[in-house]
């Protein structure tokens, strides 16, 4: 498995947060289903990072895996993201490498989704924290008040809160994957 595509805090637990780390490698013109009237947007070429959660309230045994794994998925018959095979090995370790080359196949319904079924787009990283805290509502005040990351629009990815947006272009990852690191652990006490 490659460390190096994944940072985990907490203890096993079976819901949390997330923050996809994303490249986007060439332009694209995108309407991200039915944010803003389902406008078509810009996306620049480069960094991205998506703040979300997955704390669940119904019968899924381990919701967090659930989400990544599906994030990791894209619609139709399109391949999905690299990382989806080592993310399914990390939730599901011992199951067949057949199982976990097997692609999971979604519709799309978050606004992040749009972006993530694009062939240009690739999870490049995964900050995974297994806790009970609903904690994107402090990562996304956190993230966005940095000079390094500004927001793609206006409560893109957030449309159940206020005031908070949730896919913001970065200037270097891993720049930002640091600041995170060392954030994460005062946020989870």
């Amino acid at each position: 498995m490659h460390s190096d595509q994944f940072t985990i805090f907490g203890d096993n637990y079976p819901r949390g947060s997330y923050i996809l780390f994303l490249n986007v490698s060439k332009p694209i013109r995108l309407s991200f289903g039915k944010f803003q009237g389902g406008r078509l947007l810009d996306v620049p070429e480069g960094e991205y990072l998506y703040i979300g959660s997955a704390l669940g309230g119904g019968k899924a045994d381990n919701p967090l895996a659930k989400r990544l794994v599906r994030h990791a998925s894209r619609s139709g018959n399109r391949a999905p993201q690299q990382i989806q095979t080592t993310l399914r090995l990390l939730f599901e370790p011992g199951k067949s490498d057949k199982k976990a080359d097997t692609p999971l196949h979604k519709k799309p319904h978050w606004h992040i989704d749009y972006l993530l079924d694009c062939p240009e787009t690739e999870i490049t990283h995964i900050v995974i924290i297994q806790s009970p805290l609903r904690l994107e509502p402090l990562l996304c005040s956190f993230i966005c008040a940095l000079d390094a990351a500004e927001p793609l629009a206006k409560r893109l990815g957030a449309q159940d809160t206020k005031n908070s947006t949730h896919l913001l272009k970065i200037a270097n990852t891993e720049k930002m994957l640091q600041t995170i690191k060392n954030k994460i652990p005062e946020l989870i006490v």
